[in-house]
C-alpha cells in the first residue's frame, strides 16, 4: 500500500472549502489529510465514525407536515391536473391582486 496513491475528486460548494480549509488549518492539517482520516476511521469502525441521523424537525415544521398530511386527506381540497395549471391560478392571483384598489 505504501508509495501508491489513487485521486479521489469530489464536487463542495466553495463556502464549504474555504471553511474546513481554515478550521483544518488552525489545526495544522490540510483538508485532503482531514479526509484520509476520516476514511481510515471509516473502515476501522465499518462505516461512519460518527452517528448519523436525520434532523430533529422544529414545530414549524412539524406544524407544516401535518398540515400537508390532513390537506392530503381531504377530500374537499382543490386539485390540480398538472404544475401550468397551478401557474395559471397564480398568475391569476397575482393580476387580480395588482387591480384591486389600494386600500391604505
Amino acid at each position: 500500500m505504501a508509495g501508491k496513491t489513487a485521486m479521489l475528486h469530489i464536487r463542495i460548494e466553495p463556502d464549504i472549502k474555504e471553511e474546513a480549509d481554515y478550521i483544518f488549518g488552525q489545526i495544522g492539517i490540510t483538508t485532503s489529510d482531514a479526509v484520509k482520516i476520516f476514511l481510515r476511521k471509516a473502515i476501522y469502525s465499518s462505516g461512519f465514525p460518527f452517528e448519523v441521523t436525520a434532523p430533529t424537525p422544529n414545530a414549524e415544521t412539524i406544524a407544516a407536515m401535518e398540515e400537508a398530511k390532513r390537506i392530503a386527506h381531504d377530500p374537499n381540497a382543490k386539485t390540480y391536473a398538472d404544475f401550468s395549471e397551478i401557474l395559471k391560478e397564480i398568475d391569476e392571483e397575482i393580476a387580480d391582486e395588482e387591480k384591486a384598489p389600494c386600500l391604505s
